[in-house]
């Protein structure tokens, strides 16, 4: 189902034809949210992305998140890039746990084809025993064990939660898909209105914060859409290497309505 945002549901009922269940449904506007929202959990949804590179599309990506068991949750991200003879196919996944708003992975898998050679990596974070296992050594990574550990795509979801509480400035200690580990640091810029496929959305900007100036990446989180990843844009020494842009999102789990709304579209 569609992300229901202001707009979309505007739209929506201005075009139902039963004035009361339209009447309704306005009024309950705000109150169209996931179920996983109004539980606190995390809501699971598919988000599909243009890759773009000078303007020009490149690729796809894809987003998804889906609950596994009670307090376990999967990510994913699949993306498909061509440019000139250059290919690239990779799909990250992320298992973790969710719990007070924290985000603790438990395993990461890196799958890569396309030109060059084809790469595969997996981490397994054992917090029994405090060590994290790198498919490309037989031996625990060298990095002393952390609570606030995050992999390559889980860090993205904690950064969602982040936002959710008003936080404007916060970092993770990051094992990435080679088993090295990193701090990354972000701030929030501010507010700005941008212009994608789906349409004119308000965001959060992020920036990533570097050592240097030779690099840079951005990142814009909608608040209306449950503070999804809506662009993302990375360059080098002020020249863009690419852009995603959202141009569809879709929560994939139940949306609750209310009472009132439930008994006019199903009357007894």
């Amino acid at each position: 189902m569609q992300f229901l945002t202001k707009k979309n549901f505007l739209h929506t009922a201005r075009t139902t034809q039963n004035k009361k269940l339209s009447a309704l449904l306005l009024c309950a506007g705000t109150l169209l949210l996931p179920t996983s929202l109004i539980a606190g959990e995390l809501t699971q949804f598919e988000a599909n992305y243009d890759i773009l590179r000078k303007g020009e599309n490149h690729g796809q990506g894809v987003r998804t998140l889906k609950k596994l068991a009670d307090n376990s949750y999967q990510v994913s991200y699949h993306s498909d890039i061509e440019w000139m003879i250059f290919s690239d196919s990779r799909k990250e996944t992320s298992n973790f746990t969710f719990s007070d708003k924290k985000v603790t992975p438990v395993s990461y898998s890196m799958i890569r084809t396309g030109t060059g050679p084809d790469k595969e990596y997996t981490l397994q974070f054992d917090h029994t025993k405090k060590i994290v296992n790198s498919s490309e050594s037989k031996y625990p990574i060298e990095c002393e064990w952390s609570e606030q550990f995050q992999d390559s795509i889980s860090y993205q979801v904690q950064v969602r939660e982040e936002l959710k509480m008003g936080k404007t400035s916060f970092s993770y200690q990051l094992v990435d898909k080679k088993g090295n580990c990193r701090e990354y640091n972000f701030e929030v810029v501010g507010k700005e209105t941008i212009s994608l496929p789906i349409g004119n959305i308000e965001a959060i900007k992020v920036k990533r914060l570097y050592d240097n100036d030779k690099r840079q990446a951005l990142a814009w989180f909608a608040p209306e859409m449950d503070y999804m990843l809506v662009r993302m844009w990375k360059g080098e020494k002020g020249v863009e290497q690419f852009e995603v842009q959202l141009k569809s999102f879709t929560v994939t789990s139940p949306v609750a309505l209310p009472e009132e709304v439930k008994n006019e579209i199903t009357p007894e």
